[in-house]
């Protein structure tokens, strides 16, 4: 048996279940979800197979469809349950709660009704996908998936283009080319970039390549499984010597030098050397 049944308090556990390889799943979300008195699920049929995998008893349980399209009523319904003294678990079909997935209004909801909310976390196709891609990742932008329509698509992309950090994005294998077009199109061609699929699972594959590359490759394929584009930041051209005086004379007046001379050069894509030898050659000029 690995999972513990134990009384748990009143109020909303959010739930992080695997995103494809079953065993993902952590030891705290099988004791929550042995242990509640309530299940919640965006789908109900998934949560009860990966429980059956875990020999996780239902119990006499029955799980609560709560997902887009649920309305108000299940989380009325849930809420009556918190302020019964029942504790209530969710969990979204893949993933962690909240993140591309259902649960932001049951969130909003309890914590506006000052109830009590936690987590019991998990796996993620985000931060699995930072790991595997191989851009930055000290800084990032989730902007989950982007609009259908190719018109709207693109004005989304075009608000990104600055944004100091790797852009992440979910996407459909119906819509990956596309997407693919527009994002080179839009944010350059030779923006380094990576396509996850099926992260966790058997078939798990990451491309590595510019966006135009991607593109070409994507063009006419008819790929399977979950999503992950990442795409490398905006890499400045060259940057004058006042600019980056400027930048590290604000920065070293809030940082020690180190984190002053990471913070720019990261910022700017420039060798950590160069940015290092500007701050020591003005701190020998205030001398």
């Amino acid at each position: 048996m690995n999972y513990l049944k134990a009384a748990l308090s009143a109020g909303l556990y959010f739930v992080g279940v695997p995103i494809g390889t079953a065993r993902d799943i952590t030891l705290r979300a099988l004791d929550v979800l042995a242990s509640a008195d309530v299940l919640a699920a965006e789908d109900t049929r998934s949560l009860r197979r990966l429980m059956d995998i875990h020999g996780v008893p239902l119990a006499g349980r029955r799980i609560v469809a709560m997902h887009d399209h649920s309305g108000a009523a299940v989380t009325d319904k849930l809420l009556a349950a918190i302020r019964a003294g029942q504790s209530v678990a969710y969990a979204s079909e893949a993933g962690m709660p909240l993140i591309a997935d259902p649960g932001f209004e049951l969130s909003r909801a309890v914590a506006e009704a000052g109830l009590p909310l936690t987590c019991a976390p998990g796996p993620s196709a985000l931060p699995t996908a930072l790991a595997l891609g191989g851009l930055p990742t000290d800084a990032f932008f989730f902007a989950g998936f982007l609009p259908n329509a190719a018109t709207a698509r693109k004005a989304a992309l075009e608000t990104l283009q600055e944004v100091p950090g790797t852009l992440v994005f979910y996407e459909s294998p119906k819509r990956l080319g596309a997407m693919l077009r527009d994002a080179a199109e839009v944010l350059g061609p030779d923006r380094k970039a990576a396509v996850c699929r099926e992260l966790t699972k058997k078939f798990e594959e990451v491309q590595r390549h510019p966006l135009e590359k991607l593109a070409e490759i994507h063009a006419e394929s008819n790929p399977k499984g979950e999503i992950v584009v990442l795409v490398d930041r905006a890499r400045s051209g060259t940057v004058r010597e006042i600019d980056l005086e400027t930048e590290l004379k604000g920065a070293l007046s809030e940082m020690s030098m180190r984190d002053a001379v990471d913070m720019v050069s990261q910022a700017h894509g420039l060798p950590r050397r160069k940015v290092y030898q500007a701050a020591l050659s003005m701190g020998k000029d205030d001398t």
